[in-house]
């Protein structure tokens, strides 16, 4: 599937593809995972925007999924690998 990257801002967010659950990463200027989370088919940029002024970051990249059940077991493994700063503990 699609992965895109955009600027973290609600302008830029609102140009995502909304059509497939997705996997989002929010990063820092340096690269740095923030935090890692997915949303539904049709709440992609809804749910992203949900964290603007709560989760700092630069950009977003998102990675597209056929089912949700796909994009959850990978947001799991980027977790359990990267451990982002904003990502509750046990996850």
């Amino acid at each position: 599937m699609g992965t895109r990257k955009v600027n973290y801002t609600k302008r830029s967010i609102e140009k995502l593809p909304d059509d497939k659950p997705v996997v989002y990463k929010i990063l820092t200027d340096t690269g740095n995972n923030n935090y890692t989370g997915t949303a539904k088919r049709g709440r992609v940029r809804e749910r992203i925007a949900e964290h603007l002024n709560e989760i700092p970051g630069s950009t977003v990249v998102i990675e597209q999924f056929s089912r949700i059940n796909e994009a959850e077991k990978k947001e799991s493994n980027i977790i359990k690998r990267s451990q982002p700063k904003y990502n509750k503990a046990g996850k």
